[in-house]
């Protein structure tokens, strides 16, 4: 099915529901090609293809609501399915803040989200590229000794929306990956990592050769780590690390947290909370960027949102329900069942990690944290955590079975220094940054 019929159907399954008695529909077509490949040494562990389609709607009548979801839709089968929920939408309790964003046109702009090179791609190539990360993690360096498998996988995605509020919109994606796990021998100990790389276009991805370096080099990093002194010290968080990071601090800016207060940012809209190196955004707008798109779940344009300006929390993320609910608009992060992130981000500064280095004088890079110890209401972060020391600007030895811990808006106000190596990645990313003081539970006899 080309994009200009998955319209035509999307609209037709408005109209359909429409005639049926609903007072407002939406629906939405998805078709997708996937391909995912595991290797482990020369061998293929897993392949997979697939080609899927499927329809989704949201039906209400009078702020009642019903959902239905399908691989099916024929005129009868979408006449049957819609009949069904709407009966069940009869039983629903009524939501004043239920129903259909607002209707906005959608500006008519080219993010660059397709990258025909995946869709032409043979097998044979996707399965080289896998078996290339499997031979170069085991070239690296002699210490690799195992594998938990390195992975590839893309997709190449149409989704085609439209509504009763006259919404009618569509656009293709595609999404390409590639990681490893190295595994090493350390005495008795083994030793692992994962490093990644993902994008939409297939020539912005790191080389199977990079990105197996970068895992290798994660592995071996820890080799005869000890465990640290409890100490208050400066914290320097890797990129991949504070991407977790802000993935906690999204949770908190998330409206539907907000309204339930399960959210330390809860009545701070306006507040200084961070530092002025705390520049915090979502943008579904960036182009080429896996969280970019033209509209949202709901149909509400993508926009370029200030969370954070200078240490200033600015604006919470809604979707319509959240935004009626909270008086407010919505700032285009509606997804399936929720609210989330379309590509949110820190600002990145100017110097490079290796300059964050050489200028701490006593502190920790943090290359992996383990576990989910944040209280979203109380904004307390805590994680086990292991790292490189960092001794008079010069990393020293790996540390490991530690816990790094602060009060959030003590983290954001601690952040002195931004690195400029972010990358769009993910829906979430974030550049290297350093937080001034940190507690380090370690223990209270190492030296």
């Amino acid at each position: 099915m080309r994009e200009a019929e998955a319209r035509e159907r999307a609209q037709r399954a408005v109209d359909i529901a429409m005639t049926m008695g609903a007072s407002e529909a939406e629906a939405r077509i998805v078709l997708a090609r996937r391909f995912n490949a595991a290797a482990r040494g020369e061998r293929v562990t897993q392949l997979d293809f697939s080609e899927g389609r499927s329809l989704s709607m949201r039906l209400f009548i009078e702020q009642r609501k019903a959902t239905l979801v399908g691989t099916h839709w024929t005129d009868d089968e979408i006449r049957s399915g819609v009949a069904t929920a709407l009966e069940q939408a009869r039983f629903a309790g009524v939501d004043r803040f239920a129903g259909l964003p607002d209707p906005q046109s959608v500006p008519s702009r080219d993010l660059d989200l397709y990258d025909r090179k995946i869709e032409e791609r043979l097998d044979e190539e996707r399965l080289d590229d896998v078996r290339s990360v499997e031979r170069s993690i085991r070239e690296a360096d002699r210490r690799i000794d195992n594998s938990n498998g390195s992975h590839y996988s893309d997709a190449c995605v149409t989704l085609a929306l439209a509504n009763s509020s006259g919404m009618v919109g569509s656009y293709r994606g595609t999404q390409v990956g590639i990681s490893a796990s190295p595994v090493a021998s350390d005495g008795a100990y083994k030793r692992t990592a994962h490093y990644g790389s993902a994008a939409r276009f297939l020539s912005h991805l790191d080389t199977p050769d990079a990105i197996a370096r970068e895992a290798v080099r994660r592995t071996v990093a820890f080799y005869r780590a000890t465990k640290p002194k409890t100490q208050t010290t400066t914290i320097l968080f890797d990129r991949e690390v504070a991407a977790s990071v802000l993935d906690d601090i999204f949770s908190a800016c998330n409206a539907a947290n907000v309204a339930i207060g399960n959210s330390w940012l809860a009545g701070r809209t306006g507040e200084r909370i961070g530092s002025d190196l705390v520049d915090i955004l979502d943008d579904g707008t960036i182009p080429g960027a896996l969280g970019s798109s033209p509209f949202d779940a709901e149909g509400t344009p993508s926009q370029r949102t200030p969370v954070f300006e200078r240490g200033v929390l600015r604006s919470f993320l809604f979707d319509a329900y959240y935004a009626r609910r909270l008086g407010a608009k919505s700032t285009g992060n509606a997804v399936a069942g929720g609210i989330g992130p379309n590509t949110f981000f820190l600002a990145p500064g100017s110097a490079s990690l290796e300059e964050l280095i050489a200028s701490t004088k006593q502190g920790i890079l943090v290359l992996e944290t383990i576990g989910f110890a944040t209280e979203h209401a109380s904004g307390l972060y805590s994680r086990g955590a292991r790292g490189i020391a960092i001794c008079n600007g010069e990393l020293a030895e790996p540390i490991e079975e530690f816990t790094i811990a602060a009060p959030f808006p003590e983290m954001l106000a601690g952040i002195d220094a931004v690195a400029n190596d972010l990358k769009f990645d993910g829906s979430i990313a974030s550049p290297s940054f350093r937080v001034a003081e940190m507690q380090v539970s370690g223990s209270s006899s190492a030296p």
